[in-house]
């Protein structure tokens, strides 16, 4: 067996992280065997071997196109893997020939071959793969043509535990997805396949499928439905009944572009051999359908988050599901789905309770509602299985047992799967039973809202899956990865996909190890250790919160600054306190804490390892992302800090120390933006300008740049002196949102500050508030324009700043 590149970190994951000789066949899950008849479906469906290797060897040849002839593949038959999914990597039998194959990969569809080539490329030839923004593909660590690494005789077959390997969140189609165009989405999918990936949500083009039922069906109006849809950036809300109309309405260009759009993403996905999730009727409705049908059940829903529950956008309309018109509307929209598409893979999102609680919480009434949602699939496809997200679980007291096995028990067993959304914190496996018995899928939740925030629980990833499996009485079915926002902290996706495939715990610290070298092309000591720390530190939260990224830079408190009271951390920077937390007092103001979980100090070490590596990595483009992403969360840290020291010289009345520490905070912001405007991952212009491309006029150009700038800022309604309730839940640490928004917000606040020890009068809460919404309305509106490039070099960038702010030990206390 020829030498990878990296032999020991090699011999390390051979003798303890995964299994990678041929595995036996293992029992499944009796969750898996109430899917059988499923599944069965499916394969037989499944796209031809011919097609499914065209596609896969198309993802080759975008990802590796120097290397297109050094890999041969093979679609198989489960027989070959033991009766079960798998991939097979094996020395080409004509690999000693020159310019033949030298590495044969085969798998039960063209995802598990992809998935083993990503095996592959990962353990022996030391590469990486990971978003473009977030620093993309490392294969420089890979032997030139004609010099892979070669396997064992018997090759390496690695079987999937689970059949499914789920991918997105209802919400990552508005809060990532949203301005992408098929050239982004092929190389997601490619992204994918690679990943192991063979269930994800695909809710593209929806609002067309919608329009055709309403109008042809139903008699809706053009102007009616502008009302229902929501704006490009909100559909995910609209699409759940929270809102209508914000942002819209949808130009008839846009629903015909994103429906083309998406029969190429499907096509594409069923070519790879996977399963698309298509979207089903949850009961949501335009409010003239209580006009056209008087006598349907028909319940205006109450207020979500609007601020002065403006009937424009507000209070959306809950068809019942026990009304006939609910499966008549249902099977509408499947059948509609099977005209435009030609084929489904028979599973359907639906989740008309998420955020929607019912009216009264009898079990017989919430048994009824979940047997007419389910019949309005299976109206329209007798095969039809529902996948319902999980997190009404989480968060909704409504949900006690009885009611929660009423919904769980009202469709046949094998025909309903649930999504564990945040399993890695709050496995509702453990305390359901197992969802009472009903098949589950082990998700891990991670982001909120596509919020930047290094922020991981590797452990519970690398064990959790392993743990759900091997319970007694086991319903798992899969695993998943159900973020808010993509395209962050790849370290933790990375691990998650390969949970997929995963039959045994992974040692973490092990796994870290080989990580980092992968990540870089190389393994550099200092750059270990420091991803020794990480992993003890950001990566291992233990707390049980929600990660909502609160730092005061991009999520600015809206409270009197009497009213703030402090309560001392056990974190300490070179042995002096560190950070204290913001603890507002009762009616001073609605506010998230920063979320604070790890020992700063221990960070900003493994920061100055980082650097140390510097002089060997600067040309990765993935060292480059990490050292800007970890500077700035460093930095992000700080800047809470100095906040506080800021509103302790106000409550002082020490007018110099609150203009001293006041412009240290807004030179921090301006500062963090040229850091980030050091790496493509960290920029705002990419974002506005893709919103802007998918416009047909001027018009359309200004709705949708100002559907972008909303999400992120405002988010939703304001009034003249009050701010959006979901203001600052879409944040971004992105260079050009700092230095243009986030700093002149903070400046405002300081000004007031200012103003009210000079003068002699209480802080004015109103009038800042007042300042603050039309300076956010304005930005929303602005037409100015920012890079879609990188400009300055993160290393010394990064070394600036460590000077700057984190060298002295004092710099914290100044």
């Amino acid at each position: 067996m020829a030498g990878p590149p990296f032999p020991t970190l090699l011999l390390l994951f051979l003798l303890g992280l995964a299994a990678v000789a041929v595995v036996p066949a293992r029992c499944s899950t009796a969750g898996v065997g109430y899917m059988s008849r499923l599944l069965e479906i499916q394969d037989r469906q499944r796209a031809p071997a011919a097609v499914q290797l065209a596609a896969a060897r198309g993802v080759l040849r975008r990802l590796l196109p120097s290397r297109y002839s050094s890999f041969e593949f093979r679609i198989i038959s489960k027989d070959e893997c033991g009766g079960e999914i798998c991939f097979v990597v094996t020395n080409h039998p004509s690999f000693s020939r020159r310019g033949a194959p030298e590495i044969l990969i085969s798998g039960v569809t063209g995802v598990e071959v992809l998935a083993g080539l990503h095996w592959y490329l990962k353990y022996w030839c030391g590469s990486h793969i990971s978003w473009d923004k977030t620093g993309g593909l490392q294969m420089h660590s890979m032997p030139k043509f004609g010099s892979l690494p070669r396997l064992h005789d018997a090759g390496v077959v690695v079987q999937r535990p689970d059949p499914w390997s789920y991918y997105q969140n209802a919400v990552t189609s508005s809060y990532s997805f949203a301005w992408w165009d098929w050239r982004r989405w092929e190389r997601e999918i490619d992204w994918m396949a690679l990943q192991g990936i063979n269930l994800p949500l695909a809710f593209t083009g929806q609002e067309a499928i919608w329009q055709k039922v309403f109008q042809q069906k139903f008699n809706i109006s053009t102007s009616d439905l502008d009302d229902f849809f929501g704006g490009p950036a909100f559909l995910a809300w609209s699409r759940m009944g929270n809102l209508h109309g914000w942002g819209g309405p949808l130009p008839q260009s846009w629903l015909d572009q994103q429906l083309q759009l998406q029969k190429k993403i499907l096509r594409r996905m069923y070519e790879l051999g996977m399963t698309p999730v298509l979207p089903a009727f949850s009961g949501n409705v335009p409010a003239v359908l209580k006009d056209i049908f008087p006598s349907a059940k028909i319940t205006r829903l109450g207020n979500w988050f609007s601020v002065e529950s403006n009937p424009r956008w507000c209070c959306t309309y809950l068809l019942d599901a026990t009304d006939p018109l609910f499966v008549e509307i249902g099977r509408a929209f499947i059948e509609q789905q099977l005209r435009e598409y030609g084929r489904t893979g028979h599973i359907y999102n639906c989740d008309t309770f998420d955020e929607n609680t019912p009216p009264i919480d009898d079990p017989a009434y919430i048994s009824s509602l979940g047997a007419a949602i389910f019949e309005g699939m299976q109206s329209g496809d007798a095969e039809a299985v529902w996948l319902m997200q999980g997190w009404l679980f989480s968060y909704d007291p409504f949900w006690r047992p009885p009611q929660m096995k009423a919904l769980l028990h009202s469709v046949p067993l094998g025909k309903l799967v649930v999504l564990d959304l945040f399993a890695e914190v709050k496995p509702i496996w453990i305390t359901s039973e197992q969802f009472y018995g009903v098949p589950y899928i082990w998700c891990m939740l991670h982001n909120f809202a596509g919020n930047i925030e290094m922020y991981g629980v590797l452990d519970a990833v690398a064990s959790g899956p392993i743990e759900a499996r091997m319970s007694e009485n086991s319903t798992m079915v899969g695993v998943g990865m159900s973020m808010e926002g993509i395209e962050q902290n790849p370290v933790v996706y990375d691990l998650m996909s390969e949970m997929a495939f995963q039959q045994k715990k992974v040692d973490v610290k092990t796994w870290i190890d080989l990580y980092s070298a992968r990540r870089y092309g190389q393994s550099v000591s200092s750059i270990k250790a420091a991803w020794n720390i990480l992993y003890h530190t950001i990566y291992n939260c233990t707390d049980g919160l929600y990660d909502k990224n609160r730092d005061v830079i991009v999520a600015f408190p809206d409270a009197d600054p009497s009213s703030i009271s402090f309560s001392q951390l056990r974190y300490h920077h070179y042995g002096k306190p560190l950070l204290r937390r913001a603890v507002l007092n009762e009616k001073s103001g609605l506010t998230d804490q920063p979320h604070m979980w790890y020992s700063t100090s221990e960070v900003v070490r493994a920061l100055e390892l980082f650097l140390a590596g510097g002089d060997q990595l600067q040309s990765s483009d993935t060292y480059r992302y990490d050292l800007v992403d970890l500077t700035r969360q460093v930095l992000a840290k700080y800047a809470n800090e100095l906040f506080l020291k800021v509103i302790e010289d106000y409550q002082r009345h020490d007018g110099y120390g609150v203009a001293f520490h006041s412009q240290k905070f807004l030179n921090l912001v301006e500062d963090m933006d040229t850091l980030l405007a050091c790496h493509e991952g960290f920029l705002l212009g990419p974002w506005l300008e893709s919103a802007k491309q998918l416009a047909q006029t001027k018009e359309q150009e200004r709705q949708f740049e100002w559907n972008a700038r909303t999400q992120i800022t405002m988010w939703f309604d304001n009034s003249v002196a009050e701010a959006s309730l979901l203001r600052d839940y879409g944040n971004k640490y992105w260079s050009g949102l700092l230095r243009d928004y986030y700093g002149p917000r903070a400046a405002l606040y300081f000004k007031f500050l200012k103003e009210s020890l000079e003068e002699g009068h209480d802080f004015q809460l109103k009038e800042w508030r007042m300042e603050w919404v039309k300076l956010t309305n304005d930005w929303q509106n602005s037409r100015n324009l920012f890079p879609t490039e990188s400009a300055g070099h993160a290393v010394p960038t990064s070394q600036w700043l460590y000077d700057k702010y984190l060298r002295n030990p004092d710099t914290y206390d100044q």
